[in-house]
């Protein structure tokens, strides 16, 4: 099933969580690379955290547009990918992803995708392809210039409900988030059966170890 823009009318916590499981497919040269959703954040106009939370600009534009607007941005010299939520200024990072069907992709779409992110002149492994938000958009091929404030596109840019929900997800802080700017916030999830694969493992961090709370989907 297709996720429409609509579906993103939610608050970002709610929709977080619930992004785990879903893929994301981008059609490229005639072939479609798919991740499955594995990481994600949510961020609200509120909290400083937030890009919104500095106001708008005609870059951020994309925060303050409907629920399912794309919001890209320049993250360390990659591409980071956001959707927006309900209320303006909210929105929803993805963090990382596995590739989709997993642990048996389709070699076509393998070899595209590490050609697109090589890692110092050689493949980059299969399961690490997507283990972070600029390595997720970099291996899907998803760029600024082409995404920035615009939605889904049938054929071309596809958010699909085609994969069992993770039966247990983790819930803790989110990265790179500045002291004082609301770090301890628990808004990143984590799809527990993939959590070795997601930007940075809060199960096996030794410094200054996160807290992480488990918990079941319902339903």
């Amino acid at each position: 099933m297709k996720i429409t823009p609509d579906w993103f009318d939610r608050d970002p916590c709610v929709i977080a969580p619930d992004l785990l499981g879903k893929v994301l497919r981008h059609k490229v040269g005639g072939h479609w690379l798919c991740a499955r959703i594995i990481e994600i954040e949510a961020y609200l106009l509120e909290e400083k955290g937030s890009h919104a939370s500095l106001g708008w600009t005609p870059k951020r534009n994309a925060l303050f547009m409907p629920p399912g607007t794309i919001y890209m941005y320049y993250a360390r010299g990659g591409d980071s990918f956001n959707l927006s939520c309900r209320g303006e200024g909210n929105a929803v990072l993805i963090k990382s992803g596995i590739l989709w069907p997993w642990p048996v992709p389709d070699p076509a779409m393998l070899q595209h995708m590490q050609q697109l992110n090589p890692v110092n002149g050689r493949l980059r492994p299969p399961e690490t392809l997507c283990s972070g938000q600029t390595l997720f958009c970099q291996s899907l091929d998803l760029k600024v210039p082409e995404w920035d404030q615009r939605t889904f596109q049938p054929g071309r840019l596809e958010l699909l409900d085609m994969s069992e929900p993770p039966p247990e997800v983790l819930q803790t802080t989110r990265l790179g988030i500045s002291p004082g700017r609301d770090e301890h916030l628990p808004f990143r999830f984590i799809d527990a059966g993939f959590v070795r694969y997601c930007t940075k493992n809060p199960l096996t961090q030794r410094s200054n170890p996160p807290p992480v709370r488990h918990y079941a989907i319902e339903g």
